[in-house]
């Protein structure tokens, strides 16, 4: 049983694929509830949404300030230490999530990790190293401070994971040569990452959303 609070959209039919959804720092897991309706999914009948709620807890970056924050960030820059024990700890949320679809008799082929900003680094490093073949990672709007110890614990199964990083070039939260060093850095290290950038700041746009249905529909089809 999972330790985060969720919120979730059942599958209308036959449940066979499943989204876990994170959200970016001091929003909830209702932060991207809407969206799905706007994706035009062509399984959307068979695909669980799993919207989880990160815990409550003090930021750095926002003065010590406590929220929903999936570790603490004393920074946006690459130069600032990691919080590596509160990532590996999400990480492990999430890790538990995802073993809970597998024991509802969801192929961890079917699971996909989306998430947008803080919660994009969360589903970016979970699904790189999680030891079981995954549907794939929407990277929305984020960075991945932590690309050394990605290199160093990455699972082998998961080397051709499918990876969409999408960013605004306008985004003054994570600026965009951030998100493209961690998109250069993976691609060094062998994965076949999708890269688009839009004319926008630290959100999403029309287009993006197209690239994410059409990320989503190639990999779970309508049975």
């Amino acid at each position: 049983m999972t330790t985060l609070s969720t919120i979730e959209i059942a599958a209308a039919e036959e449940h066979r694929y499943s989204v876990i959804w994170l959200h970016g720092l001091g929003a909830d897991g209702h932060d991207f509830e809407d969206v799905i309706d706007e994706l035009n999914l062509k399984a959307a009948n068979n695909i669980r949404f799993i919207f989880p709620n990160a815990p409550v807890r003090p930021v750095t970056l926002n003065g010590g300030i406590t929220m929903r924050a999936w570790y603490d960030i004393a920074s946006l820059t690459q130069e600032q230490p990691v919080d590596l024990d509160g990532i590996n700890q999400s990480c492990l949320h999430i890790g538990e999530l995802i073993e809970r679809e597998i024991n509802q008799g969801i192929a961890s082929e079917h699971i996909l990790l989306a998430g947008f900003s803080q919660g994009g680094m969360i589903a970016l490093h979970t699904g790189l190293c999680y030891p079981q073949p995954l549907a794939g990672v929407l990277a929305l709007s984020t960075y991945l401070p932590t690309l050394k110890q990605v290199a160093k614990s990455a699972s082998n199964t998961n080397q051709n994971l499918p990876i969409l990083m999408a960013h605004g070039i306008l985004d003054a939260v994570i600026a965009v040569e951030v998100a493209k060093s961690a998109f250069d850095g993976l691609s060094g290290l062998g994965y076949k990452v999708q890269w688009h950038d839009y004319l926008m700041g630290h959100s999403l746009c029309v287009e993006e959303l197209e690239h994410i249905s059409e990320f989503i529909n190639a990999l779970f089809k309508r049975p």
